[in-house]
């Protein structure tokens, strides 16, 4: 490992970066040095220009550029000590897409097909906490707090700690799955009961199910925390109390979830049906 690399690493760990984290961006400069050729502390505003144009160019989404920038801005401001020189070097805008939620009938035909307790409690536990999947897998048995009926997340997100809802069906499922299993640390451990499962084995396991299900969506384990979110909002859920479940900081960020309920929508009036039926029209009048 050379020095540039791990004073990087280091400055991100000082700055309480997330470990998974820290891997995105040590890979974005990564690419940024064989792009170049040399070490990045050799390089210059204009190198990076043209390195994040060179990726956009290999048809890379702006949402990704922007993480490589963010990698790079941060090598920049605290690792080389040039905080600006990448000030005039534009920001790409973040591409905004919705995202896939399944309706309450799929989450149903889901959870039918589910015949393994472990994997049933698991995504039950992200379905019906809205938690992200590195929160499920970090989940200890004694933080599951059944007198108080919450749950408590540690440092999720952010590096902040907080409480979940724990209801009164996933108690129970809990219960049921503790019973065959007894995990004794990690509530839902890997192969070896002392180890964290592999972040991209739920996912697996969960396209598996969805096909067996017949669901044709592309889903992944954070579909279950948007169709949690989006079921709460159609369900009447105050916004509010949706972003302290979900741990957003920000209630921008969880006001997405109100372009995705189609509750509203379905009352809205068809201009079709008014044409077809002008009766109506005239009493909406």
């Amino acid at each position: 490992m050379t020095p540039l690399r791990q004073r990087f690493i280091d400055d991100l760990r000082l700055k309480n970066f997330a470990d998974s984290t820290i891997k995105v961006y040590v890979h974005a400069v990564e690419k940024f040095a064989r792009f170049l050729g040399r070490s990045p502390d050799e390089s210059a505003a204009e190198d990076v220009r043209v390195f994040l144009i060179h990726e956009l160019d290999r048809g890379l989404s702006r949402s990704y550029c922007v993480i490589q920038q963010n990698a790079l801005r941060h090598l920049y401001l605290d690792t080389l000590g040039r905080p600006d020189e990448l000030q005039a070097v534009p920001r790409p805008n973040r591409e905004r897409r919705l995202p896939v939620v399944l309706s309450r009938e799929e989450v149903r035909r889901l959870f039918a097909v589910v015949e393994n307790i472990k994997h049933k409690a698991l995504f039950m536990m992200a379905y019906d906490t809205g938690l992200r999947l590195s929160e499920v897998l970090n989940l200890r048995v004694e933080d599951i707090d059944s007198q108080r009926m919450v749950i408590r997340i540690r440092q999720g997100k952010g590096k902040k700690d907080r409480y979940g809802r724990l209801s009164p069906g996933l108690l129970e499922l809990l219960r049921k799955y503790w019973r065959d299993y007894r995990p004794e640390t990690l509530l839902f451990p890997g192969a070896c009961r002392h180890k964290r499962y592999d972040l991209a084995t739920p996912g697996h396991i969960l396209r598996k199910l969805c096909r067996k299900a017949g669901i044709t969506k592309r889903v992944s384990m954070h579909t279950l925390r948007h169709s949690f979110a989006t079921h709460l909002l159609e369900a009447g859920t105050n916004l509010r109390v949706i972003q302290r479940l979900l741990g957003h900081s920000n209630i921008l960020t969880t006001c997405v979830y109100t372009h995705i309920s189609i509750e509203e929508l379905r009352e809205a009036p068809s201009p079709m049906e008014l044409l077809e039926n002008p009766e109506a029209d005239e009493e909406a009048a």
